[in-house]
């Protein structure tokens, strides 16, 4: 796979492979942190060079809180990737973010509870910076290969994210809407932080499926319904995809790509060399 500028996706729920992609490739990647999701594949779409990776494996075993974040983001870091495309599905928390529409959210709140959620522990610790978690470039061009496709769009959200895998109470669902939140998920957290800790650009192009539960005049979220709205949503998807393969991501001018320049903070003097020989693909730039 080309080392230059490569763009890579994550498939979420109901985006298993790309359509269109030709000279295929796939890749067991081993990284420090166990094995990913599935292996990676990659290959040529609209003349450019792209990475997929089934966040939820081949058939959908894996639940949101049992997918390996680390691994999927360490392995698609370790074949080039620079340029990362979330496709996540997600409930609204608005009325006129309406089921069908897709969102390219601007925030993120982690209301996770059970994931591993840095790759700096165990004798190297950074704090990486997510005041913007999701890279303000690459969400624009997003967005534009979504209008593109004709499909409602929207560039702007705050995005929740849930551990899962059951659905919201009602309860839940108005406490998270009286605190601001727009879109509800169960796995952008914490792909986004550790995506800005490998320094990759970052993006989620979430595709709304439902009013989760707190919209009276709507039924409750079921299985059936999110895979009923999932199967129209996924063919604007890959329809957006195919337009930012023919106009893909350039040279990077954001700050993605040295997040971790001010944020290490062990001194390199007490860094282990298993720390080192681990973290070795992230830091080796400053260390």
């Amino acid at each position: 796979m080309p080392h230059t500028t490569p763009l890579a996706v994550i498939g979420g729920s109901g985006l298993y492979d790309i359509t269109g992609l030709s000279e295929i490739e796939e890749h067991l990647v081993e990284t420090p942190f166990g094995d990913p999701s599935a292996p990676v594949v990659t290959g040529i779409l609209e003349g450019r060079a792209v990475a997929f990776l089934a966040r939820h494996g081949l058939g959908h075993p894996l639940a949101p809180t049992e997918v390996n974040y680390r691994a999927n983001i360490y392995a698609l870091k370790k074949l080039g990737a620079e340029h990362v495309i979330s496709v996540n599905a997600c409930g609204s928390l608005r009325d006129d973010y309406q089921p069908g529409d897709i969102v390219i959210p601007d925030q993120l709140f982690d209301f996770t509870k059970n994931r591993p959620n840095t790759f700096f522990k165990k004798g190297l610790v950074a704090h990486i910076g997510s005041a913007e978690p999701f890279c303000p470039r690459l969400s624009d061009q997003v967005f534009q290969a979504v209008e593109a496709t004709g499909a409602a769009a929207h560039s702007c959200g705050a995005f929740i994210t849930i551990e899962g895998p059951r659905f919201s109470t009602r309860l839940e669902s108005n406490t998270f809407r009286t605190w601001g939140m727009d879109i509800i998920g169960m796995t952008t957290s914490p792909e986004a932080f550790l995506a800005r800790e490998a320094e990759l650009c970052y993006t989620s192009l979430a595709h709304v499926t439902d009013y989760d539960v707190w919209h009276k005049s709507e039924e409750a979220v079921t299985v059936e319904m999110v895979i009923r709205i999932l199967n129209q949503n996924i063919e604007i998807v890959k329809k957006a995809l195919r337009n930012l393969a023919k106009d893909p991501p350039q040279e990077r001018t954001c700050a993605c790509s040295h997040a971790l320049q001010d944020a290490l903070i062990t001194d390199p003097k007490i860094v282990t060399k298993e720390a080192r020989q681990r973290l070795d693909l992230l830091v080796s730039k400053y260390l």
